[in-house]
């Protein structure tokens, strides 16, 4: 299992545009091949500040077939307009799970 970890930071005023736009994308996750599940959480220390997490089979999964899929591409349609720069993308792997 992969995790890539977005730091998204959304322009002044476009919250609920931002998080409207992800509930409309979040069908484009869902069926993405690869793709295991979802989540977007906002800062409380800065509203502004969101992080999406997308759990992936594999790292191809997303660097090569989402990224290269139509529904990235609209993915970046509805939410890119909301962006206050380019997300800060990183992948992870679980090296220890204690809840």
């Amino acid at each position: 299992m992969v995790l890539e970890s977005a730091e998204i930071l959304v322009k002044a005023g476009m919250e609920e545009a931002f998080e409207a736009a992800v509930a409309q994308a979040a069908p484009l996750f869902r069926r993405a091949r690869g793709c295991t599940g979802m989540r977007v959480l906002r800062g409380i220390e800065n509203p502004r500040a969101y992080r999406l997490l997308v759990q992936w089979d594999t790292l191809e999964d997303h660097t090569v077939h989402f990224r290269g899929s139509e529904d990235f591409q609209e993915w970046r349609r509805l939410a890119g307009p909301c962006f206050d720069g380019a997300p800060e993308v990183t992948h992870l792997s679980s090296v220890l799970e204690a809840f």
